[in-house]
């Protein structure tokens, strides 16, 4: 019932040959793996047979290699290609997002509440406040609509004592002026 406890040298002993025994069972593994490679090349890929000897292998190889670099050139012209592409719709869309604004506005639903519903849902339920806007609306009088469509359905914009003035004004101007023919008859020189 009573277990002994291991000294702290016990214990890094059996660490270290507990390590030891995985890396050299990892070691076999990874020299059997190598084998079996080898095992299934040797069945799946036959030997490669060159009939013309090293010198065609050589031609073929530097064939090949200038092939690889023409190939990396339009790989490297279309990778610019694309990256400058990129950039530009990266732009353009943070042209976009500039002149749409940064948010998106929210579409606003239709809502029917009456100002009384409004302030007691602003204000809470604490507080009753009734609200009548058609109180604060200027009145219009019905005998001063009248009075302007009998005039041609223009409405003046002068008060009530301008447009006597203006009344007594053409009255003296017509008056006026039939006084000045009779003054100037009057006024013809004797010979």
């Amino acid at each position: 019932m009573s277990e002994k406890k291991m000294s702290s040298s016990r214990r890094h002993y059996l660490k270290s040959l507990m390590l030891s025994i995985a890396k050299g069972l990892l070691e076999e593994e990874a020299k059997e793996n190598e084998q079996e490679r080898i095992r299934w090349m040797e069945e799946n890929c036959p030997p490669l047979s060159l009939p013309g000897g090293t010198q065609q292998l050589m031609e073929f190889l530097k064939e090949l290699h200038h092939k690889i670099d023409v190939i990396d050139e339009e790989r490297y012209d279309l990778e610019n290609k694309v990256n400058k592409s990129t950039k530009e719709i990266e732009d353009l869309n943070i042209k976009v997002i500039d002149l749409k604004g940064k948010f998106k506005k929210p579409t606003l639903r239709k809502v029917r509440m009456s100002a009384d519903a409004m302030l007691q849902a602003l204000l809470g339920s604490k507080h009753k406040v009734s609200m009548d806007l058609r109180a604060n609306l200027k009145q219009v009088k019905k005998e001063v609509k009248e009075e302007a469509y009998r005039r041609g359905g223009k409405q003046s914009k002068r008060s009530e004592s301008d447009r006597t003035v203006i009344r007594s004004f053409g009255r003296l101007r017509r008056h006026g002026h039939q006084s000045q023919t009779h003054d100037a008859s009057e006024k013809t020189p004797n010979t």
